[in-house]
């Protein structure tokens, strides 16, 4: 999957969370579902996308 790909289903998802959060409650069932699959592709984007800082 390409950077531009993963940044629109993050967006995609964002939205919807939103729009699920503000209908249901952020601590709903389903809220929690879409956040953790927010969770999965921000976590996805950092291991491909953000480059590693050493430790000093």
């Amino acid at each position: 999957m390409s950077k531009e790909q993963l940044i629109t289903l993050i967006e995609k998802k964002r939205e919807e969370l939103i729009q699920i959060a503000s209908k249901n409650g952020l601590s709903s069932t389903i809220a929690i579902h879409y956040s953790q699959e927010l969770d999965e592709l921000l976590n996805e984007y950092n291991r491909e996308y953000i480059k590693k800082v050493p430790a000093h």
